[in-house]
């Protein structure tokens, strides 16, 4: 068995200069795929709002729906670290309450670590790493203040704003996360947050300067029927493929060429 991938890991792998690659995973055969091709970081995300469940954000997914779909994730996978987002809600009203979210994620859906939003919740934060929970945190553009922030805008373009995301990266650090996500800033200031940080600091639309890169899976296969980010690469259009077998499949049964005896007892 290959040796199986932990926050230490992850740690050293910014160390000795290793890339980390990291993507999205809400069910058992996505996870069991990715888990196999040897991806470091798998990602239960509140995505799952958007791809998979249709909402029109990640804002109304609930607990028990990201609950649900860990358990699944966690049963495709052996090596990979798994990390579950916690959804809008969950660890906004108090420490407490989001402590006892995560636990939830830890005790009964398997999750290794979790991932919060911004640099705001730190006493939340710290109750779970002190408690033995891994956070992971999220800077830049976050998609639970999509409200707030009037859209998906770019963040930290002025030097101000960029002073302010390397500072919230070393509060985080300082804090005991073990990695951060940076979404949506300039190839520029990931840059300085990378070199600013000794924890790994993995970018989504982040531009080539960071430790590591996470793409939500559906985007990058073409399994998403919505707008694709212009930071995301396809790396295959599994949508049109799906659409052109499911085509000939019912081509085939009007016109009697399936089942033939082949598929036949």
């Amino acid at each position: 068995m290959k040796e199986k991938i932990t926050t230490s890991k992850i740690i050293n792998m910014k160390k000795a200069g290793k890339k980390i690659t990291m993507l999205t995973a809400y069910d058992y055969p996505t996870a069991k795929i990715l888990d196999e091709s040897n991806i470091d970081i798998i990602l239960v995300g509140d995505s799952l709002a958007n791809v998979v469940l249709g909402y029109e954000n990640t804002l109304p997914v609930t607990v028990e729906e990201m609950l649900h779909h860990l358990k699944a994730v966690r049963r495709g996978v052996k090596r990979s670290l798994l990390v579950i987002d916690m959804p809008f809600g969950s660890y906004h009203v108090s420490p407490e309450e989001g402590f006892k979210s995560a636990l939830r994620f830890v005790k009964e859906g398997g999750a290794e670590a979790v991932k919060t939003e911004g640099d705001i919740y730190k006493e939340t934060m710290h109750m779970m790493i002190k408690a033995g929970i891994p956070v992971m945190g999220h800077l830049g553009f976050t998609p639970q203040l999509v409200n707030q922030i009037g859209g998906y805008k770019v963040q930290g373009k002025t030097k101000e704003d960029a002073d302010v995301l390397v500072k919230a990266a070393k509060d985080l650090e300082k804090l005991g996360v073990f990695s951060i996500i940076l979404e949506m800033v300039p190839a520029s200031v990931s840059r300085r947050i990378t070199k600013a940080v000794k924890i790994p600091v993995i970018g989504i639309g982040a531009g080539p300067f960071c430790d590591g890169q996470v793409l939500v899976t559906h985007d990058m296969v073409g399994l998403y029927g919505g707008t694709v980010p212009k930071f995301v690469k396809q790396y295959a259009d599994l949508g049109k493929k799906m659409k052109e077998a499911i085509s000939t499949y019912i081509w085939e049964v009007h016109t009697g060429k399936f089942p033939t005896k082949k598929e036949s007892f």
